[in-house]
């Protein structure tokens, strides 16, 4: 829809029309024990339908140390984007590194990763 608006002073503005039928941006999220529900919930609610949420729960148990992270985290996945609430950080790491291989973006806040990809902005 395209609308054009006048100032004051009788010069005409165009506005750029938006695309309502944009592209759904695919999000898959991982989190451990509920820890991204408030966000998604967010998203879910102020997000207009711009986006296709798929979630990774892990809900187990972990030891201090996972060495081997692909029963946690699959390899075959795809995406736009990928949200980290995952509280491991050897599966968050591991996850950085699977996104980073695979050009996906990765977003883990308050994380202290240094994998190229992963913005980690202060809670």
């Amino acid at each position: 829809m395209k609308k054009d608006f006048e100032c004051t002073d009788n010069i005409k503005i165009k506005t750029r029309s938006q695309n309502p039928a944009a592209e759904t941006q695919n999000i898959l999220v991982f989190q451990q024990n509920g820890s991204g529900e408030k966000k998604m919930e967010g998203i879910r609610r102020y997000g207009d339908n711009r986006f296709s949420l798929d979630i990774i729960s892990i809900n187990d148990s972990l030891p201090t140390i996972i060495d081997d992270t692909t029963p946690y985290i699959p390899r075959n996945f795809q995406a736009d984007l990928v949200l980290d609430y995952l509280k491991h950080p050897d599966l968050s790491h591991d996850l950085a590194l699977v996104c980073h291989n695979k050009n996906i973006p990765v977003v883990a806040s308050g994380k202290k990763l240094r994998v190229k990809g992963t913005l980690t902005p202060p809670t």
